[in-house]
């Protein structure tokens, strides 16, 4: 397949540069795989779509403030993206450096929070290994010293960075790790979850912490020549016995967005069927994977030529993808990070 495939052209007033001030209220359209039939509707009616037994699996990572702002040895400016801890050693990282002329392996980077960083190595491709130095404990530190990393679309017309800490999270992010966000989640609200148990559409939560690779376009001619960073992930015994469960009553496992369906997938793969587990997942879902787990997805509106859309194409079809796109355009959806969702059932 060519990554031209995943090519579309979108007029940029359709970017949401902010988020909608209710969650909730995103639109919503609904692609139906074995009619072709495309719907539209509100997230908040996302209830009266869904049946009683089916299962919303959604990715409970938390977003940290994994963006820095740095002076070099030489007085340049620099920015880090904080992307892994070394396993263990919670102040060395490997970090993605920007920069306008390439930093020094034994450099120095400073940052106003009282505390700096040492380039201990050149990883490629702009990666680098960074020891931080710092007063008391890097978690702590880096709450105050860091910005959270927005996509670059996003505009400034946002109060403070207190609030992108806040909205640029799901309602239900408890474990702090990803560089982020998983977006199709968004749109969910307490009162929506809890509307939607009443009913009896249960959830269960997994955790993958979102790295850049997620975001990262596809560069090669060919979608199956490119590489995804792997990023962790776990599976509790809980929530492996809810999915279990869930299959076997012939219940719908509803995925809410592409993290949540590549660790669910990555799982059953390796595995042959789901069960607890934790690791680092790298499965790339291109058009031709067989789904093992998912029979429903969640998910925003992706970027051209990124990893998403591949697996969007994979799950939908492309036909069927495209023209949902291409409806997607006409009726004015708002698209990538802070824009509206789509159902694929």
């Amino acid at each position: 397949m060519q990554v031209s495939d995943l090519m579309y052209e979108l007029p940029r007033p359709l970017i949401a540069a902010v988020p909608a001030a209710d969650r909730a209220a995103a639109r919503l359209m609904i692609v139906d795989r074995q009619s072709a039939a495309i719907r539209h509707s509100r997230f908040a009616a996302l209830g009266e779509l869904l049946q009683r037994g089916d299962l919303l699996v959604l990715n409970d990572t938390r977003v940290f403030p994994a963006r820095l702002r740095g002076v070099k040895d030489s007085g340049g400016q620099a920015e880090l993206l904080l992307v892994e801890p070394f396993p263990h050693w919670p102040n060395l990282w490997i970090t993605l450096i920007e920069s306008a002329k390439k930093p020094k392996v034994g450099g120095r980077i400073a940052f106003t929070a009282d505390g700096h960083a040492e380039i201990i190595g050149d990883m490629g491709q702009g990666h680098y290994g960074v020891k931080f130095h710092c007063p008391g404990a890097f978690a702590d530190w880096i709450e105050q010293a860091g910005d959270t990393p927005l996509p670059p679309y996003v505009g400034a017309e946002r109060p403070d960075r207190e609030f992108d800490r806040e909205r640029y999270q799901t309602v239900y992010a408890r474990n702090a790790g990803a560089v982020a966000a998983p977006t199709a989640g968004f749109h969910f609200t307490p009162g929506l979850l809890d509307g939607l148990r009443a009913a009896g559409i249960d959830t269960a939560f997994l955790t993958l912490h979102v790295g850049p690779g997620t975001f990262q376009p596809v560069r090669e001619d060919k979608i199956e020549d490119h590489r995804m960073q792997g990023e962790r992930y776990s599976l509790s015994a809980e929530a492996a016995e809810k999915i279990n469960r869930a299959k076997a009553r012939a219940g719908r496992v509803v995925a809410v967005g592409s993290t949540s369906t590549r660790t669910l997938e990555w799982i059953a793969e390796r595995k042959g069927r789901i069960e607890a587990d934790s690791g680092i997942a790298r499965l790339f879902i291109t058009p031709g994977f067989h789904f093992r787990v998912i029979d429903a997805l969640i998910t925003n509106f992706h970027l051209p030529g990124s990893t998403p859309l591949a697996m969007v194409a994979a799950f939908a079809g492309l036909e069927l993808m495209r023209r949902a796109y291409d409806e997607a355009i006409r009726e004015q959806y708002r698209f990538y990070s802070y824009g509206d969702a789509m159902l694929i059932i």
